[in-house]
């Protein structure tokens, strides 16, 4: 008995790269995608009145009644699989491959469907790439005045084994895994046609956040939390980011990254999503390179919606936070590739910071250098003598200094006329405290202008970590553990993270739990071996437990790093205004070794 011929709408979808997925770990590959069709796949297919004729491993067919329906069960999937993709590494990530056609197909009475309008379908799925979705011409006749959505026109192609060359058309999910040709503008955000040029600051436009919850309730939390992002981002002096109300042009629409930058200028854009299930949250966000398509930075949040405004609030301090250090990085990735003559000041800042986090004497001596050039060509550059002082802040107490009391002198001088020049900086803010505070030069000033830096950025990791180390050593200790846990918090994969953790051992130190300090300082040793405070925290909380020759095994590795170091020395230069906790600490020093 023959089958019943009819028009159909085919989807064809597998995994992008499954074997090697299976051959990594199949048990657990071979859970990930049940969990997949239980939670996003059957679903989805399921709220587009779509009928899975098959299963094929890792892919399916499946029949819809219109196209329209088709594109967006597509999209659908494509859009979970990026939520469910951000922060797991790309050799990690279940991808899809989606090709979607309009066809005559013959019906057998098993509900099993065949035809060349199959074929077509499952061949435009084997050459889509992961993340995609192809449509074949046919397919794409039938939506594109129906749906909203950026196309790029790929051409014509031979398909194996289909006699006539058929067009393809790839949506835009939302971000592009590779350059493809420009897109065909069908339905593309509105904006000016000719390219922007690029400020001289790393430049950002938050985009509207997806409601994927299907409730338009929803759409505030969405549209809030943009906002709020925006808002926060833009205290970040270094940061040029675009007004919201050019950013919210492209609400609703499907968008091309690079078609973004382009239209608004910026280098980076920061994408989102909001789910709501069950009184639950999840909310994503994902930063782009607009030129390359690559991501910086990408992570998901879950909470409830009993407080959806604390939950709000929550998310906007965690992206900020996580933004800054992967936006710097990439900044200073750019900088490094730029030829040497052609540097500006700004480029030479970027290229001091890798120096000068290595905090090594040629490290920091070199980000000298750079930061000199820095200030010689545009001498308001206050970022540049905020960092210059801090600088000189760590070469002083490492003994490092050709002339200590003239670079104590030069570190000041430059601190107050960067905060000068930029006052409503936050970061600018926080580098001045740090020299004022680190040498020992104005203790109340340094805390007056980590305030002032938290005031204007509460989100910043590093004002944070420095207040509370601040508060340690005032003998402000529960407060300044409460400080550093949210700097942890806030930037959990920051690269300055020892820096944090040693303040917390110190934090721990002052407050006398010597275990919890012994606790810290192991971590912050572990992310930087070399780091002096951490090996000295860790000695004096080894002493004050009584393990003395594990203290004085520390005490002969800082020594070897610092073969001058005395108390003495300590007593003139470690940041330390309590005259109690000064004592103590020396004389926990003294008990592991560490010369007079």
């Amino acid at each position: 008995m023959s089958g019943t011929r009819k028009l159909a709408a085919i989807l064809a979808a597998d995994i992008a790269g499954y074997s090697r997925l299976a051959g990594r770990d199949e048990d657990r590959t071979l859970a990930r995608l049940r969990a997949l069709r239980s939670d996003l796949i059957d679903p989805s297919v399921a709220a587009h009145d779509g009928r899975v004729v098959k299963r094929t491993g890792d892919g399916a067919l499946i029949e819809f009644r219109s196209v329209v329906e088709a594109v967006r069960c597509a999209l659908d999937l494509q859009n979970g699989m990026i939520e469910r993709n951000a922060g797991v590494p790309p050799e990690d990530r279940i991808e899809f491959r989606v090709g979607i056609h309009l066809g005559d197909v013959v019906e057998e009475s098993d509900g099993d469907l065949m035809g060349d309008g199959v074929n077509i379908a499952a061949r435009l799925e084997g050459i889509a790439r992961p993340g995609a979705i192809y449509l074949s011409e046919d397919a794409y006749r039938q939506v594109k005045a129906r749906l909203q959505f950026a196309v790029n026109d790929l051409g014509p192609a031979l398909l194996k084994n289909i006699a006539e060359p058929v067009r393809i058309y790839s949506v835009e999910v939302s971000v592009p895994r590779s350059p493809e040709p420009a897109p065909q503008s069908q339905s593309a955000a509105p904006g000016p046609s000719a390219r922007l040029a690029l400020p001289d600051r790393p430049s950002i436009a938050v985009l509207p956040f997806q409601n994927m919850s299907g409730d338009p309730e929803q759409e505030y939390f969405a549209d809030g939390i943009a906002e709020d992002i925006i808002t926060a981002l833009s205290r970040i002096k270094w940061f040029f980011v675009i007004a919201r109300n050019s950013s919210f042009i492209y609400k609703g629409r499907a968008v091309n990254v690079r078609q973004v930058g382009r239209e608004l200028g910026v280098r980076y854009v920061l994408e989102g999503s909001v789910r709501k299930s069950a009184g639950r949250v999840r909310i994503t966000g994902q930063l782009v390179e607009c030129e390359t398509g690559n991501h910086i930075w990408a992570d998901k949040f879950d909470g409830e919606l009993l407080d959806v405004f604390d939950l709000q609030d929550r998310v906007t301090a965690s992206v900020v936070a996580a933004i800054e250090p992967n936006l710097r990085h990439a900044e200073i990735e750019r900088a490094g590739h730029k030829p040497t003559a052609k540097l500006d000041a700004y480029d030479c800042f970027l290229r001091a910071l890798p120096p000068f986090y290595s905090l090594t004497r040629e490290g920091v001596n070199a980000a000298l250098e750079l930061l000199e050039r820095a200030m010689g060509i545009d001498p308001r550059f206050a970022l540049a003598k905020a960092l210059a002082a801090r600088c000189y802040a760590w070469r002083n107490p490492q003994g490092w200094a050709s002339d200590p009391r003239a670079e104590i002198a030069r570190a000041e001088t430059l601190a107050r006329e960067a905060v000068e020049i930029a006052g409503d900086d936050p970061s600018v803010l926080w580098m001045a405290g740090f020299a004022l505070w680190q040498l020992r030069i104005d203790f109340d000033d340094a805390n007056d202008l980590y305030e002032r830096a938290l005031a204007l950025n509460p989100n910043s990791a590093q004002a944070l970590a420095l207040r509370g180390w601040a508060l340690a050593t005032s003998g402000h200790t529960a407060e300044a553990i409460e400080l550093l846990r949210q700097a942890i918090r806030l930037s959990p994969f920051d690269p300055e993270s020892f820096f944090t953790m040693s303040a917390m051992g110190c934090a721990y130190l002052m407050a006398g739990d010597y275990g919890e300090a012994l606790d810290w300082t192991r971590r912050a040793l572990r992310e930087r071996p070399t780091f002096g405070p951490a090996l000295r925290f860790h000695a004096a909380s080894l002493a004050e437990l009584g393990r003395l020759d594990e203290a004085r095994e520390i005490i002969a590795r800082l020594l070897r790093l610092e073969p001058n170091l005395t108390l003495s020395a300590l007593r003139e230069r470690a940041p330390i205004g309590d005259p109690r906790l000064m004592a103590s600490y020396l004389e926990a020093l003294r008990k592991a070794g560490l010369p007079e």
